[in-house]
């Protein structure tokens, strides 16, 4: 039972886990070595929709336990930025709600909807279509699984990118629970627990667990001299779970998250004669703080993060709330004629309402209210079966409904005092998509898997904008109303399908034990769609086209030493087609900003990740990665519509990858008497520069190498049945700019990454 027994374990001490995670938690407290050999402990996966040990998964694949994200205090997906090798986990500036991930150079291109993901962030066998919220909150998680590379055939068509597999801690059946508390700098607090007590023995059992977390942002307000981007959550998820009999096992389980957080911080980058500037040093609107100093006011450079941040919201209220519901109910029915069956039913429901004050000043420029509701549901119907020792298979139907109504009232007072745009969205998606995965042993050492994919997807999208003159306050309550209406009122969209094949076809071949070597070719595929945030009609009366990746790879995962020194290593190619762009422009003759999506006509991708760890001697364990990322456009004319003249981006790199980054750690467990024990971890991670968000590479949208040391000092009693723990994050406190969306003409809409973050926690189990 000692793979079992990893599972809840989760060491995060493989190479892998190690060098995905930030810093080793309690598992890595819990057990260092394995039992038997004193080495690396097994870890178990599902990333092929099987449990199965890492090792023997022919895939580029990172796992962090939630032992691991405990330790650490991190409360969202976005604290592992930087720690998982050819993996970027970002925000817009001005929309912290929607997530951004980013795997080997393919990621989301646009914040609101329409867009669609390229890496699809799955939840307990639920893949979240929207973006907005899918920064999960990490509280009772049993580990995070990032598969990097196409993933079409078993999580879906628009997997281009990768998979992010988020696995919560389910029911045992057994009373038990945990609560920890956590106190750190910036006011923040969190209280978080889980507590399960079976209902009827052996046949039904309940679990309910919650976190709530709140912080002080640590951006100043020059308008009040108040804190921005503060932080306030509470989620709680219940699981009901049955057990008829040792074949059928039923989960349905339902989450609810409250997020009352500040409004989005947006930093105001802009240049000299830009719409949006304001110099430095002048007060505005009473502000009891002067203007301060744009991060890019060096032009033709970088932006630089200054030592203390500012920004500045003088027009809307501090509000930006979000609420979801989430239901999954999951069968799973074993050793039936027709193989394993799974059913998972997933409903969404959310609604997003927030303000913005877009200038980042105490300047009234403009602000935007926004709101967005939407829905989806997702049937997934799968089995698992096998003929024989030499071949098994999984094979299934997955269908998915989308549905979202989203509005944003912008004020323009900067291009014109008065001047506002109302943009109203609609759009439905449907997916239905039929797959199977094969799995055929040829020989005792090589393994032929081979799967596909076939999908239909359908859009119906409808945009409309007006444009007018009004004097009515966002928070009013005709704050919907034009004082005056602009003719040429647009109403865009339609109805378009796709239809495609994927596929993934791939060797495996074992060296000796634990060493695996292995190959693939897989293909993905994103639908294509309509703009739906529109400036000029030509942004949403034709549809962008979909966009196609072929990814071929090669493997090296391999034990040494007596399971002492594991050593991984994967390399790939990527040929990119039709690739998606987003592209927001400020068009100076009719004061309008424009958003479309261009296809770009072929670039490719390159690169490898090697992760190594090592156990040296009991009780210490040693890690590092090294990751390499080669992105060039290969054929892509754009029209820059601020220089008014088509350019030849061939060569030119690819948004949001680094071209290096590496990670070191090293952990070191004491133990004491009484089975008490002591863990101290250090992490240090690099990433190099990389363009974000401009579709041509320009000195200003370039985020500088980032430098973080991470570390955590943990006491744990006897059993582990209590803990107290020291850690910090970013201990060195550097400044560094986060994200920046380079508008010439407009400005550059900055944020900053988190400064330096240390606290206490105290846990309890039970």
């Amino acid at each position: 039972m000692k793979a079992l027994h990893a599972i809840h374990l989760m060491t995060g001490l493989s190479a892998i886990a190690l060098a995905a995670a930030p810093a080793a938690a309690q598992a890595q407290a819990a057990q260092a070595e394995d039992a038997a050999t004193g080495g690396i402990s097994e870890i178990i996966v599902t990333a092929q929709k099987k449990s199965e040990s890492i090792q023997s998964v022919p895939i580029s694949i990172a796992a962090v336990s939630g032992e691991t994200l405990s330790a650490m205090n991190v409360t969202t997906l976005q604290a592992l930025q930087g720690s998982v090798p050819n993996v970027q986990i970002d925000n817009f500036a001005n929309t912290p709600n929607n997530a951004v991930f980013t795997i080997r150079g393919i990621g989301v291109i646009e914040p609101d909807p329409y867009a669609g993901n390229t890496v699809s962030i799955v939840v307990d066998g639920v893949p979240q279509f929207f973006s907005m919220g899918a920064l999960l909150d990490t509280y009772d998680t049993g580990r995070v699984e990032i598969l990097r590379g196409p993933q079409g055939t078993l999580f879906g068509a628009n997997t281009t990118g990768g998979v992010v597999n988020v696995v919560t801690n389910q029911p045992t059946g057994e009373f038990g629970g945990n609560i920890k508390a956590t106190y750190g700098n910036w006011n923040r607090f969190d209280v978080s627990g889980a507590i399960e007590a079976p209902l009827v023995k052996d046949v039904v059992s309940l679990k309910v667990a919650g976190i709530h977390t709140q912080r002080d942002g640590w951006v100043t307000n020059v308008w009040n001299g108040e804190d921005m981007g503060r932080k306030n959550v509470d989620a709680v998820r219940g699981q009901l779970y049955i057990t008829p009999n040792s074949d059928l096992k039923i989960t349905l389980q339902g989450e609810y998250v409250a997020a009352r957080n500040g409004a989005p911080v947006v930093v105001n980058g802009g240049l000299p004669g830009e719409a949006n500037y304001v110099p430095e040093g002048t007060f505005w609107n009473g502000a009891k703080l002067p203007m301060y100093r744009s991060p890019c006011a060096a032009a033709g450079k970088p932006c630089v993060a200054p030592d203390k941040y500012f920004s500045g919201n003088n027009e809307v209220p501090d509000q930006s709330d979000m609420t979801t519901k989430f239901f999954i109910g999951t069968i799973q029915y074993d050793n039936t004629p027709i193989g394993d069956i799974t059913a998972i039913t997933g409903y969404k429901n959310f609604t997003l309402f927030e303000y913005t004050d877009q200038d980042g000043t105490a300047k009234t420029n403009n602000s935007t209210r926004r709101r967005t509701h939407g829905y989806q549901f997702s049937q997934e119907l799968r089995t698992s079966f096998s003929a024989g020792d030499a071949f098994s298979a999984t094979a299934g139907l997955f269908y998915l409904k989308t549905d979202y109504h989203h509005y944003q009232m912008y004020h323009l007072d900067f291009a014109l005092p008065g001047l506002i745009q109302f943009n109203v969205q609609d759009q439905q998606t449907e997916s239905f998509s039929a797959f199977m995965q094969t799995y055929t042993q040829l020989t005792d050492a090589l393994k032929l898997s081979a799967g596909i994919r076939y999908t239909h997807d359908s859009v119906n999208a409808r945009s409309t904008l007006a444009t007018g003159l009004g004097s009515k306050a966002l928070t009013s309550a005709d704050w919907a109303k034009f004082d005056v209406l602009f003719p040429g009122s647009l109403d865009v969209g339609g109805t378009k399908s796709w239809n495609n094949v994927g596929w993934k076809v791939g060797l495996d071949y074992e060296v000796g034990q634990n060493q695996l070597v292995y190959a693939s070719w897989a293909r993905g595929f994103k639908s294509g769609g309509f703009t739906g945030r529109i400036g000029v009609a030509a942004d949403g009366n034709a549809p962008y086209n979909p966009e196609k990746v072929d990814t071929f790879e090669a493997g090296l995962k391999a034990d040494f030493l007596d399971r002492h020194l594991r050593t991984n290593l994967s390399v790939f190619y990527t040929n990119y087609r039709d690739m998606q762009v987003a592209q927001i422009y400020f068009d100076a003759a009719t004061n309008v900003q424009g958003n479309r999506i261009l296809n770009a006509a072929k670039s490719e991708i390159k690169g490898f990740e090697l992760e190594v760890q090592a156990v040296p001697t009991e009780g210490l364990t040693l890690r590092g990665s090294l990751a390499f990322l080669d992105t060039k456009y290969k054929n892509f004319l754009y029209f820059d519509p601020v220089a008014a003249k088509t350019l030849d981006l061939q060569g030119f790199a690819l948004q949001n990858a680094p071209r290096w980054a590496s990670t070191l750690g090293a952990n070191f467990t004491t133990k004491l008497p009484g089975d008490a024990s002591i863990v101290a971890d250090v992490s240090w991670m690099y990433t190099a520069s990389k363009f974000y968000t401009a579709v041509v590479n320009t000195p200003r949208s370039t985020i500088q190498p980032t430098y973080y040391v991470d570390a955590l000092l943990t006491y744990y009693g006897p059993d582990k049945r209590y803990s107290v723990g020291l850690w910090g994050k970013n201990l060195l406190d550097n400044r560094y700019i986060s994200t920046v969306y380079d508008s010439p003409g407009y400005m550059g809409l900055v944020g900053y990454a988190p400064p330096r973050q240390f606290g206490v926690s105290v846990g309890y189990n039970f």
